[in-house]
């Protein structure tokens, strides 16, 4: 009996032994995960890219210095489940925080956005600089994908060019999505305010979706005014009826990219693809993504004859319904611009 008793007390003592190490790196553990990594609340913004493994994410957090005593680190993780769940993005983080902040932190995908207003009437040369500018894609690689025909198929964009499909608007866009998410993105937008409604009246006034689309980027280059919208839509919807050039004046200068200038005689003689005044009826494709009030007014336009319109210099036009009337207009804003 003295013999099993002491038998027992000698496995006891490891078994013992164990119980007390593991309770303090528990304790230990306990005390890391709810610490702050320092107390000089250094911030660092770091980006956690897609498809970064664990390993890496741990790297990029100690590089930053966020992270001290990888030993403990990650015990910490796989006790919380967190290795499989950390979301891609750009993070502000401090050595304030404790471990188990910036776990949870990584784990919510408590992430940087950036607000990005895209005006309406931009051209994706115009959308791919702003995003560029801001360092959320490279210009060229946003570009080159605005024309790669088979993405664009896969976004129900037919005709290779995703110009007229970029819906303006303000996005809340991150550092972790690639060129490919932000026009999926904006694209999606636009599938969702071009509604089937709108899509069968397209069918009903005899046009295509990328017809109506290129309209209403006309209609939305030469006039900012909601109201006159639905009267120029007219004026174009009643030239393509008589078979008249649409003599829409920024088409003259589309392929110029960023042209900001003011338009001029040479530049409505120039001969390019999309220069209404050199060739008959819609230009090849849209200059511009218009929004929701220039896609209105393609699809309904005023129930008027006019056929022509000029600037009055004040953000408004007069409309006319013959070349006489209108080279009356044309000379009262020659006149009003020479008294200014």
């Amino acid at each position: 009996m003295k013999w099993h008793t002491s038998k027992y007390n000698k496995m006891k003592i490891p078994v013992v032994s164990l119980a007390v190490v593991f309770f303090l790196f528990s304790l230990m553990i306990l005390y890391y995960a709810i610490s702050p990594v320092d107390n000089k609340n250094y911030v660092a913004t770091v980006t956690i890219p897609k498809g970064t493994s664990f390993l890496r994410s741990v790297n990029i957090l100690e590089e930053a210095g966020l992270i001290k005593y990888r030993c403990l680190f990650y015990p910490l993780v796989i006790f919380k489940n967190a290795q499989c769940h950390i979301k891609a993005g750009e993070y502000e983080l401090a050595t304030s925080m404790s471990p188990m902040e910036i776990i949870d932190k990584l784990v919510m995908g408590d992430i940087i956005f950036y607000p990005v207003t895209i005006p309406e009437d931009f051209t994706v040369h115009e959308i791919a600089s702003r995003l560029a500018s801001l360092n959320l894609v490279e210009e060229e690689v946003f570009l080159s994908l605005s024309s790669d025909v088979k993405f664009l198929a896969s976004l129900g964009i037919q005709g290779g060019r995703a110009e007229g499909y970029l819906y303006p608007d303000t996005y809340f866009l991150d550092k972790s999505m690639s060129a490919k998410d932000i026009m999926k993105i904006m694209v999606n937008q636009f599938w969702k305010i071009f509604t089937p409604e709108m899509q069968k009246k397209t069918a009903e006034l005899g046009m295509t979706i990328p017809q109506i689309i290129t309209l209403a980027s006309l209609i939305g280059k030469e006039s900012g005014n909601k109201d006159e919208k639905p009267f120029v839509s007219a004026v174009f919807h009643n030239r393509l009826k008589k078979r008249m050039k649409l003599q829409c004046d920024p088409t003259a200068v589309y392929d110029l990219k960023y042209f900001t200038g003011t338009i001029t005689k040479k530049h409505l003689m120039r001969n390019t693809p999309y220069n209404t005044y050199r060739i008959d009826g819609l230009p090849p494709g849209p200059i511009a993504n218009p929004a929701i009030d220039s896609l209105q007014a393609a699809l309904y336009p005023a129930p008027v004859n006019y056929l022509y319109f000029v600037s009055n210099n004040d953000g408004s036009h007069q409309f006319s319904s013959n070349l006489s009337a209108h080279n009356n207009a044309v000379l009262k804003y020659q006149i009003k611009r020479k008294k200014e």
